[in-house]
């Protein structure tokens, strides 16, 4: 199964909204900071800057020319510390959970963007937290893990060089 990165247009900001609603509602398990909106949806707030700001970068995952989910990668100048790149959000929709299509499109931005990484997981998300450490496992990346207090959510934090 070919999996692609695709820059976001602007233009395509209401799909990435749709999907950023479908996300959330997933991560609202995990979070006591994210709440439904009185519009019965779940709303990133953030989400209008993203093309009005250098180092924000969201890319669709596509499936054979279809989107499965999305990337929100953070990277310099918007980022001033010693991480190159973050991977803010991650999301591959339900249907192509477990098939090994979230490892390819980590594979592929690793090949297009190398540099010090940081990624963050909620340690209850146990699904994101075992991803992450088999990808980690699969591609051979050696990590500094550690955890942390963040906005009253305990979290596992990982950096590594690509």
């Amino acid at each position: 199964m070919p999996i692609s990165l695709v820059p976001i247009l602007e233009s395509e900001k209401t799909i990435l909204r749709n999907l950023y609603s479908l996300y959330l509602h997933d991560l609202s398990k995990f979070s006591s900071m994210i709440d439904l909106g009185i519009d019965g949806s779940f709303k990133y707030e953030s989400l209008d800057k993203f093309w009005d700001i250098d180092g924000i970068s969201p890319y669709f995952i596509k499936l054979e020319g279809s989107i499965i989910g999305f990337i929100l990668l953070l990277e310099r100048p918007f980022l001033t510390e010693e991480n190159d790149l973050v991977i803010n959000d991650f999301f591959i929709i339900n249907k192509y959970k477990g098939k090994g299509v979230a490892a390819q499109a980590a594979a592929k931005l690793f090949e297009a963007k190398q540099g010090q990484y940081f990624v963050i997981q909620v340690i209850e998300n146990k699904r994101a937290v075992s991803f992450w450490r088999n990808l980690y496992i699969e591609l051979n990346i050696n990590i500094n893990e550690k955890q942390e207090l963040i906005d009253g959510e305990q979290c596992l934090i990982q950096t590594f060089k690509i």
